[in-house]
């Protein structure tokens, strides 16, 4: 695989641009915890749906975009997930929070690594992922509204794990398809973001499983 040698240098550069923002931001609010109880108080509703709207433009117009603007966008998305991440800094211990990190990053590079070298079309594991992502959708709006079973939400959080582990090389792999519509500029930071919301919901899938509460 030899095309495309540029591109996912700059990809991964901007994936660790992107976690690096998330989790330096979500510790500077942390330390301040006046500013974080404020910022926090307006509700994860209003920050989630700029996310889903950043998110979608990126998705249909980075055809169109100016290469600055998708940087930009891709910026802000990750300091708006800082800004949640800040809570994580209060129920879980900074040590578990290293380790899951670590422990997450090693999963990533494996699968990145699969992704990258394979010459087997990962068009079927795109469908069979997107379905499951569908499931895990569906399953936790009734188990939120309906059924309320922690077993139910640790068996989703399982099957999360999978799913995202399987978006890691799938994107990876996909990803160099886009360069010919929207250039390697553009190309490289949306890869980077579809790499980065896998990075962030594996990260959060295994500190649900595996992390340590602060008492």
């Amino acid at each position: 695989m030899n095309e495309n040698t540029e591109l996912y240098p700059k990809m991964f550069t901007w994936l660790f641009i992107g976690l690096l923002i998330t989790f330096a931001s979500g510790y500077a609010l942390f330390m301040n915890e006046i500013l974080m109880y404020r910022v926090l108080s307006i509700g994860i509703l209003p920050i989630a749906i700029i996310e889903i709207v950043i998110a979608l433009i990126l998705g249909i117009r980075i055809q169109k975009m100016n290469p600055i603007t998708t940087k930009i966008l891709y910026v802000i998305y990750c300091i708006i997930t800082g800004i949640t991440f800040s809570a994580l800094f209060v129920t879980f211990e900074l040590s578990s929070l290293i380790g899951i990190f670590i422990i997450t990053a090693i999963i990533f590079a494996l699968l990145a690594f699969y992704g990258y070298t394979t010459k087997r079309d990962l068009t079927k594991l795109g469908t069979i992922i997107f379905i499951g992502l569908i499931g895990i959708l569906i399953g936790s709006l009734l188990n939120m509204l309906i059924f309320k079973s922690s077993m139910m939400d640790t068996g989703l959080t399982i099957i999360g794990v999978f799913v995202f582990v399987g978006y890691i090389a799938y994107d990876v792999n996909k990803i160099k398809q886009l360069v010919p519509y929207v250039g390697e500029d553009k190309a490289a930071v949306y890869g980077a973001f579809q790499l980065y919301l896998d990075f962030i919901n594996l990260f959060i899938r295994l500190l649900e499983l595996f992390g340590k509460r602060n008492d």
